[in-house]
């Protein structure tokens, strides 16, 4: 949800016209995050005055409005120091124009500009301080804004601050979740980036060898001063800027006791996701929250306001294993379809060095040592939001059979709404392809505030929900560029049947269970390219579907998520409205909506719930609608219900779910692109959902 891409050269020399390029490029690896608005900040030809181009729309207009605009910007003159700062919007606080896009500017003079994801919660209590302190806003309707103000507000009370610490004051008085990036026509050369509830990296390229593979975390000397006496009578919330003037911390010269990070040629990249970067340097820090990283002289040092106990002395310098190949689209037209042909790998990779097969041995190495923990628990509590929590429906009754405990299967917001009670003995599993999901990470913080066993299940190694957890699987689906999730729910589905593998591997009376489902895992990959194979019948069946208004899915057992997730596949990419029914439900009142004219798509398995499906599917027929069918290979009886059908393979039941749910995600492909919708980015939508 909106991205943030900034680049840095020390000592070395780069066109302008390269500078655009690179932050062009950088926020077209970020396009997949969902936005509506891009913009740049870079300095002008002439002086250290800075030039800001923002474009509503597509990174394509920004860039053909550079393009139309080249001559002025000088762009063959050569600089061996500049800082550029780049954006993606996805519009929160005011509609999607150019003037709510970013950077957003203190001045009309571009003294300060900062590019933000995240939303300022306590932000017109900024704004009413700011305006009595004789600022206007009139430049946009965004919570940004009182952030670029604010700084210039501090720097005219302060001039003799540096950068950092101006940076730090402002955070001080922030609300809300953030991830910020600051340039200043002040401190030419100088970059100031921090995060809190946001994700954030800085990527590092130099030509040497760093002499270290860690950066020391610096801190004030001081504590924040006390509030006056008059404070003192107010509440925490008062303390925030609101018709007051700030108390401000005090400055601390606490880096020059430390050497930071430095190369004599050094370029730094700071970006909301490792595809920015992955193509210039696979060496990256991944920022904590409240962490403020600041570029000076080519040297990078990060700063905290205040030291708590379990802090590290030093932020790691990761090296990532991503390729760049894995983020581009090859031959497929887009990332969505490339990511559905990629499962027959990604399942492979999410079971790699996991599953035995010969020995019928599953190993999570991430959980491991939690095993005799987790199998004491009271219950087990899967918590996600959108397809992360149709996984942990699909996997739910294998859950409950093989753990023979109590497993609550919860969407986050509602989680949190209803303030759940949460013991010591509970396990909970915070499912998120990201790892940054805004709803999942609050309802992580409460349950470990009361005690649970947090398990993230992430396919994003430095995230937020894994580095919050106490332990945990990563799905290992490889990059995953579409908005709308494929590859990373049937990863997420197959870590899930493995963690309930795992917990069943002492019970003699499961072995044969056990046996089959490791049996279905080690032929999946094969079925999976199987079910590829239909691709052809299921865009013959989109062009009979992509101009109905709604439609129905419906199915109950392991298959009920399926209806769910492509119901959810459908709404996404499609803009069509469409349900998932559980089969079971339909006589007490969705079976009204059913006759000769509404869509109606059935998946019917051979499984426990076969007799079942079955009476569903008569029912439907008798009110004179022809379904369309998802059924197994060779099942003449469901097949002569349907008006049409697809078939896939048969497995074991609990993991059919991952066979049937690929032709899905091929019809929302293939009805979307019929319908001229984008594929990659939906409308309204993003891939990682950083805010409530």
């Amino acid at each position: 949800m909106c991205g943030i891409f900034a680049y840095l050269n020390y000592l070395t020399p780069k066109s302008r016209k390269e500078i655009l390029e690179l932050l062009l490029t950088g926020l077209k690896r970020l396009e997949y995050r969902g936005y509506d608005s891009a913009g740049v900040a870079f300095d002008a030809a002439t002086g250290k005055d800075i030039t800001i181009v923002r474009k509503s729309g597509k990174v394509q207009s920004l860039e053909d409005e550079i393009t139309n605009r080249i001559t002025e910007f000088g762009v063959e003159d050569m600089t061996d120091l500049h800082i550029g700062i780049a954006h993606t919007r996805w519009a929160t606080h005011g509609v999607p124009s150019e003037l709510n896009s970013h950077p957003q500017r203190s001045d009309p003079q571009n003294t300060f500009v900062v590019v933000h994801n995240g939303i300022v919660t306590n932000y017109k209590d900024v704004k009413i301080f700011l305006t009595k302190k004789g600022y206007t806003f009139f430049e946009s309707e965004t919570d940004t804004e009182v952030i670029a103000k604010l700084i210039h507000h501090i720097y005219t009370q302060h001039p003799n601050y540096s950068f950092r610490e101006l940076v730090e004051q402002v955070i001080s008085q922030l609300e809300g979740a953030f991830a910020l990036c600051f340039k200043s026509k002040y401190f030419p050369g100088e970059c100031v980036a921090t995060r809190r509830g946001s994700p954030l990296l800085v990527g590092i390229k130099t030509k040497t060898r760093l002499a270290t593979d860690h950066v020391p975390i610096l801190y004030s000397k001081e504590e924040p001063q006390a509030p006056s006496s008059d404070a003192e009578t107010h509440s925490h919330a008062d303390h925030r800027p609101h018709g007051r003037e700030i108390p401000l911390l005090p400055r601390s010269e606490s880096s020059s006791e430390f050497k930071p990070l430095e190369d004599k040629e050094v370029e730094y990249f700071f970006a909301s996701d490792a595809s920015a970067v992955i193509e210039h340097t696979n060496r990256v820090i991944f920022l904590e929250d409240d962490d403020v990283a600041a570029v000076k002289d080519g040297l990078l040092i990060i700063h905290r306001l205040r030291r708590s106990l379990d802090d590290p002395h030093a932020r790691e310098i990761t090296t990532l294993k991503m390729e760049i190949q894995q983020i581009m689209k090859g031959n497929y037209s887009s990332f969505m379809q490339k990511e559905i042909f990629e499962q027959p790998e990604s399942v492979v990779n999410t079971m790699r060095g996991r599953v035995n097969f010969e020995t019928k041995n599953v190993i999570l190495g991430g959980i491991k040592e939690y095993i005799p923990e987790i199998r004491r628990c009271r219950r087990l509590m899967l918590i996600g939001c959108g397809t992360s929590y149709h996984s942990a429906i699909a996997t739910r009754q294998l859950l409950e059979e093989l753990t023979e405990l109590p497993v609550m299967v919860e969407l986050a917001s509602d989680f949190l709404d209803r303030n759940t009670p949460v013991f010591r003995d509970d396990v909970c599993f915070f499912i998120s392809q990201s790892g940054e999901t805004a709803d999942s990470l609050m309802a992580l913080r409460y349950c470990k505030q009361r005690g649970a066993l947090i398990i993230g299940v992430t396919n994003t190694v430095g995230s937020s929900v894994c580095r919050e957890s106490h332990c945990g699987i990563h799905i290992n689906a490889g990059p995953e560029i579409g908005v709308a999730s494929t590859k990373a729910y049937t990863s997420q589905f197959i870590s899930l049947v493995m963690f309930a593998l795992v917990m069943s591997e002492d019970r003699i009376s499961l072995q044969e269970r056990r046996a089959e489902i490791i049996k279905g895992l080690e032929n999946l990959d094969e079925q999976i390219r199987e079910v590829l194979n239909v691709d052809e019948d299921v865009k013959a069946l989109a062009k009979d579907l992509y101009l109905q208004k709604s439609l129905l899915l419906m199915g109950r057992g392991y298959n009920f998520a399926t209806c769910m997730e492509g119901a959810l596949k459908v709404k996404e990419l499609t803009y069509m409205h469409s349900e998932g029914i559980l089969a079971g439900e339909l006589k007490h009142g969705p079976l009204a909506m059913v006759d000769k004219a509404m869509p109606v798509i059935m998946i019917v398995t051979r499984d426990p719930v076969y007799t079942k499906c079955m009476n569903a599917l008569q029912q439907v027929t008798a009110r004179e609608c022809r379904p369309i069918v998802i059924c197994e290979k060779g099942d003449l009886e469901t097949q002569s219900f349907a008006l049409k059908f697809i078939e896939v393979p048969h497995t074991v039941d609990c993991l059919q779910g991952i066979l049937t749910v690929i032709p899905m995600q091929l019809l929302s492909y293939h009805i979307a692109v019929l319908r001229g919708c984008n594929v990659d980015c939906p409308r309204n939508l993003a891939k990682s959902v950083t805010v409530e």
